[in-house]
């Protein structure tokens, strides 16, 4: 397997696990509040990242200009971006927060990446990534609840489309620290700001745990978010992302809501209707189209010796 097809499965493998954290966390916020729950999933993580950094790299500091550039996107991206996921959920129906938290996010990326990175978008990316909008589409609206685009959820609904936007800036803006820095060192820092600046939030729930009554559930489900869908997740993600780009890399998105169906069904006995398999494989096959472009080389540059011998005397 080549390094272009390592990314593709890493990031289907963390859109998998990320859509099988919902099945997780839904069992979880029935013990802790939601706030409390993402500041253990990311505060917990950040010693794992940096003692697999100092493992791996020898060493752990940035720059303080970079600091404050990881600063503001760990407010942004973590902080920021957490919140508004969570109270989306609570101002909307599940369905429209779950559509327009992940369908329009690809496309921002797409449409912003030039602000950021230089990425070509091709004819192929357009029509696997209409497919793939296609089929997420029909797996989340297929459920029980489908689209309410009544005025009672326009806040949630707001709120949600601005995951999307943001997200994909979030994304993007990592883009050309990590071409100067490891995705493991960026990742590091931003989650670590991330984290901080949740404390604040997180300060009335501690007390309305029962922290003597958690069982080998909970702390399986911290575990699962600690080590697996944050540290783990992240890295794989961020890695694969810059290899072969953001637009393309988040229509991979798209495999998080398909695992969720699937995680639904198993954690909670939940049904999967025939528009949601046609979504699937509508989405599948957007998402193959995509991944099977060949690389445009860039054409081979002169020598000195053939730009010397081409130039007049």
């Amino acid at each position: 397997m080549d390094g272009k097809w390592k990314s593709y499965a890493g990031l289907v493998a963390v859109a998998a696990i990320w859509g099988a954290n919902f099945g997780v966390s839904r069992n979880a916020m029935e013990t802790f509040d939601p706030a409390l729950f993402v500041f253990l999933r990311f505060g917990l993580a950040v010693p794992c990242f940096f003692l697999l950094l100092k493992w791996k790299e020898g060493s752990v500091g940035l720059p303080p200009k970079v600091m404050l550039q990881l600063a503001a996107i760990g407010l942004v991206g973590v902080t920021g971006l957490e919140i508004a996921v969570m109270y989306s959920i609570k101002y909307t129906t599940l369905a429209n927060a779950s559509l327009l938290n992940v369908a329009p996010w690809p496309i921002f990326a797409a449409l912003f990446a030039p602000l950021f990175v230089k990425e070509s978008f091709t004819r192929r990316l357009a029509v696997g990534g209409a497919a793939a909008i296609v089929g997420v589409t029909f797996i989340i609206l297929g459920g029980k609840e489908g689209l309410d685009l009544s005025s009672g959820h326009m806040v949630g609904n707001l709120l949600a489309l601005g995951v999307s936007a943001v997200g994909a800036l979030f994304n993007l803006s990592c883009m050309p620290l990590m071409k100067r820095y490891s995705p493991l060192r960026v990742s590091a820092w931003f989650i670590l700001f991330g984290a901080l600046f949740m404390i604040p939030i997180t300060l009335g729930s501690w007390g309305k745990v029962d922290w003597s009554g958690l069982g080998a559930g909970h702390y399986a489900a911290v575990a699962y978010n600690v080590i697996v869908c944050t540290v783990a997740a992240f890295i794989v993600w961020n890695a694969s992302m810059f290899k072969i780009g953001a637009a393309r890399a988040n229509f991979f998105r798209y495999v998080v809501p398909a695992t969720a169906v699937i995680a639904g069904l198993l954690f909670f006995d939940e049904s999967i209707s025939g528009w949601q398999i046609v979504g699937a494989v509508c989405m599948a096959a957007g998402l193959v189209w995509i991944s099977t472009e060949k690389k445009r080389e860039p054409a081979p540059a002169l020598t000195r010796m053939e730009t010397t011998e081409g130039a007049a005397p």
